[in-house]
């Protein structure tokens, strides 16, 4: 029994809102239509019994004014009912009772051939009978059972109707507001649910619908200040950085020198990632797409890359739709984050319409696989040091281009990140 109740509590978390709210519509309508049929067919039953019985004793009265009169008993008198003296199919219950006095009846609806009995005693042990067959009244009852059980069924397929075609509303309202949270998450910060239902009613559905809005019109303010921001002062840096550098190469030659042009670099290099990400989170970019062999592709990327790295597939002849100078960007960062916070040897794995860039230092920590790159977090101390904007850059330009990127720590150690691009 406990594995049925199980499945069964299984099978309706499954299903979906809409099928939920129409069953348990028409299971409470089902439940109030077999109360409301065994109440009618009980009162009915107690109807016809007590007619009966009326009946019955009616035609006893009868019998026995004839029987004490003529000393016989005359079936003419009787009617549609049988009588007996000492009739040896007597009820016992009835035979008791009528010995000891008592006229009294017998009602039985049950079996194939239902009757009703009346009996009461005449001349000291002897008991006058008087019994009355039922089938039409057990016909009738049958026929209200089944005009019963057509009318509740009905019932309940109207009521399961009615709660589908409601249950299907509020479900695709729900299903509106899930879809528009979705595309907010993706990005799109300028969807809206939009009002719903019967303009100038206020539910349940309107209300989350609301929020939701209001929400997302709070997230892209916020989102767009900080993009504003953030390419506000990479392009405010661009200019000081551009002047300390050509300073920088006019000192003369020594390590001082070195460290200053080295670190000038790293700045104007981070000036530059953050206009990239401010132009990826605007969906300013646009690639321009062509038809590329991706084996040489990659290994042409790998060479020019400055990351010691072995290519493997590099003869592939798969070709992919892809932007070449995009996918440069992508697999540069990749080679780079690689040989920066893992361990050698660098591998570069082509098959197909996917290359794979592997190491085989500590792997990607947890959480960023589990909640993807962010911005100047690189993870975990033991991946390195680093603005954290080499994944990101790969990630948004991997969406420029229709291409998907994944992460994952293969075994026995080190990390792997996988680009897949669309086929040609």
């Amino acid at each position: 029994m406990k594995p049925v109740l199980i499945r069964c509590r299984h099978l309706l978390r499954a299903l979906g809102l809409r099928w939920k709210i129409s069953i348990l519509l028409a299971a409470g309508c089902a439940l109030v239509a077999v109360t409301i049929g065994v109440l009618i067919h009980q009162a009915r039953a107690h109807q016809v019994g007590d007619a009966a019985r009326e009946s019955a004793l009616a035609q006893l009265v009868r019998v026995r004014q004839v029987y004490e009169l003529t000393g016989r008993l005359d079936e003419d008198k009787v009617g549609e009912a049988d009588a007996w003296i000492d009739c040896p199919g007597l009820p016992g219950p009835l035979r008791r009772a009528a010995l000891a006095g008592q006229r009294t009846t017998y009602l039985d609806l049950s079996g194939p051939d239902p009757a009703v009995w009346a009996a009461r005693p005449v001349g000291g042990d002897h008991v006058l009978s008087v019994r009355r067959s039922l089938v039409g009244e057990q016909a009738e009852l049958g026929e209200l059972e089944q005009q019963l059980v057509a009318s509740g069924a009905g019932v309940v397929t109207l009521a399961a109707i009615a709660g589908a075609l409601l249950a299907s509303r509020l479900s695709k309202d729900l299903r509106t507001a899930a879809e528009t949270a979705r595309r907010i998450s993706e990005g799109e910060l300028d969807a809206r649910i939009g009002a719903s239902g019967v303009p100038g009613t206020r539910n349940e559905v309107a209300e989350l619908s609301s929020a939701v809005d209001t929400m997302a019109a709070s997230l892209q303010q916020r989102l767009e200040a900080e993009q504003r921001f953030t390419a506000d002062v990479a392009h405010e840096l661009r200019t000081p950085l551009t002047g300390l550098h050509t300073a920088a190469e006019l000192l003369p030659p020594g390590r001082p020198t070195e460290l200053v042009r080295d670190r000038v670099a790293a700045l104007r290099t981070l000036t530059e990632d953050l206009l990239e990400v401010a132009r990826l989170d605007a969906r300013r970019e646009e690639a321009q797409l062509a038809a590329h062999a991706l084996g040489p592709l990659v290994a042409t990327i790998a060479r020019r890359s400055g990351v010691v790295a072995e290519v493997v597939g590099a003869d592939c002849p798969a070709v992919v739709r892809t932007d070449a100078r995009r996918l440069e960007r992508i697999l540069t960062n990749l080679l780079v984050n690689a040989r920066r916070h893992g361990e050698g040897p660098v591998t570069v794995t082509v098959s197909r319409n996917t290359v794979t860039v592997r190491d085989r230092g500590p792997g990607f920590p947890v959480k960023l696989l589990r909640e993807g790159p962010q911005r100047f977090l690189t993870g975990a101390a033991e991946r390195g040091q680093g603005t954290g904007l080499g994944l990101t850059i790969a990630f948004g330009q991997a969406q420029v281009i229709g291409a998907r990127v994944t992460l994952s720590n293969p075994a026995p150690a080190g990390a792997a990140a996988t680009v897949t691009l669309p086929a040609a």
